[in-house]
């Protein structure tokens, strides 16, 4: 059985997974999550008691019992999905791997191939964290920062622009992969490391923290 928790009876939304940004109705930008940290957090969350809704790209893991999954596929759908759940949230978690660009035109249908290359005209899609701070109120916000060499000043400029709470820190060595390193990095105090474990794992230490946060 769950053992008790702080976080019971809260209402945590945690978004997961990759999205697609469409080239056209067949080829599409994305990257390579698999949503499993995101899923991790969401089935421990529910057995500690809370009220979970998952909001999740596309990635091939099953449904989880007491869990409210919410498919996207687009950042933009991820934005209007996160937006909607927020209004009823005690906590986000915002372990999601959106792609940071979108092309300019979607074109219909499958274009040909043609010649020896392809230019693609892209721009920013929606940051669908610093979106959501800029509403926080109350709410307890966690994010995700995956970095490569000086990663941890980057990740504090990035708690400080998107009002996080808190922000776990980790390396490219993780995505995808089972585990590994990261950093917990709050608002308030020193960095902190997280064990090198399992996806489950990562989510008890960060689930442990958070817990800590709302019994403060």
């Amino acid at each position: 059985m769950p053992r008790p928790s702080a976080l019971r009876s809260t209402r945590i939304v945690i978004t997961s997974g990759p999205t697609r940004e469409y080239l056209d109705d067949v080829r599409f930008l994305s990257n390579a999550s698999t949503g499993r940290m995101g899923h991790a957090l969401a089935r421990l969350a529910a057995r500690r008691g809370a009220q979970v809704t998952l909001i999740q790209g596309p990635c091939a893991l099953p449904t989880l019992p007491g869990v409210t999954t919410v498919p996207v596929i687009s950042t933009k759908d991820l934005l209007a999905a996160s937006r909607e759940a927020a209004d009823d949230a005690d906590i986000i978690i915002f372990a999601a791997a959106p792609s940071d660009f979108r092309p300019r035109r979607r074109l219909k249908g499958k274009p040909p191939r043609e010649g020896d290359g392809l230019t693609l005209d892209l721009v920013s899609t929606p940051d669908v964290a610093a979106a959501l701070g800029r509403s926080k109120g109350e709410r307890i916000h966690v994010g995700f920062a995956l970095e490569v060499g000086g990663g941890e000043e980057r990740a504090r400029r990035k708690l400080k622009r998107k009002r996080l709470d808190a922000i776990v820190l980790n390396s490219t060595a993780n995505f995808g992969a089972g585990g590994g390193e990261a950093v917990w990095i709050p608002r308030q105090g020193e960095a902190a490391p997280l064990a090198n474990a399992s996806k489950a794992g990562l989510a008890r230490a960060i689930l442990d923290r958070i817990g800590r946060m709302v019994g403060a």
